[in-house]
């Protein structure tokens, strides 16, 4: 499997980049600053610069040929204003879509967040407030594609070690999930193509992710 991860260089695509390289797929990470191809190397995936704010959709879909899957992980990052968010979190994964579709590739998976349904409640900070609704644009695009789509949205992530079980359901609760259970949940679900369409929110728990998928297709 080739698969095409935007926002090759956050900490949830490094760690998918390793655990496909693991067992001998192909992980190609979009990333914006050259100086950041080094950890992509090192995870095991080839490293590709394609900053999704200034690039068009053309350029975009030539590092998507022959790919089978892509998955949007990126975000403008801690410290980014408003206008990020929604350049990065909103505007970033419907121009992936577009080209996914141009080139051919049905398959897209979209790490969203939990705490997206409803408005940001007053008093929000503005930041975590255009975080959530381009978070939630975002989701809104992806659901009017003709695409083999599945949203992902964890709970609150931390850098624990993973535990391999997990709660994945359409209202999993609220709660944390370790960034290495992300990835693992993210490579099941690509073997899992029942999934798409799903909406599947995703915190630690008692189920082992391979059971935890295979439970959201019956």
């Amino acid at each position: 499997m080739r698969v095409v991860i935007a926002g090759g260089h956050g900490k949830i695509a490094l760690l998918l980049e390793r655990d496909l390289a693991r067992r001998g797929d192909s992980a190609v990470g979009l990333i914006r600053d050259p100086a950041q191809a080094d950890a992509l190397r090192a995870a095991g995936a080839e490293p590709v610069v394609c900053d999704l704010e200034h690039v068009d959709v053309t350029d975009v879909a030539t590092h998507l040929d022959g790919a089978d899957a892509v998955v949007f992980a990126a975000g403008a990052g801690p410290g980014s204003g408003a206008a990020r968010k929604d350049t990065v979190d909103r505007a970033a994964a419907a121009l992936l879509a577009d080209a996914a579709t141009r080139a051919g590739v049905r398959r897209y998976l979209l790490v969203s967040s939990m705490g997206v349904d409803n408005p940001p409640a007053a008093g929000t900070d503005d930041v975590w407030a255009a975080y959530l609704r381009a978070k939630r644009a975002a989701e809104d695009d992806l659901r009017g594609r003709d695409l083999d789509w599945t949203v992902l949205r964890p709970g609150r992530l931390t850098d624990d070690e993973p535990t391999g079980r997990v709660t994945l359901a359409r209202h999993a609760g609220r709660g944390a999930v370790t960034r290495a259970d992300v990835a693992r949940v993210l490579v099941a679900l690509l073997d899992e193509p029942r999934t798409a369409g799903a909406t599947l929110e995703l915190v630690n728990g008692p189920t082992p992710v391979a059971d935890a998928v295979r439970a959201t297709t019956t």
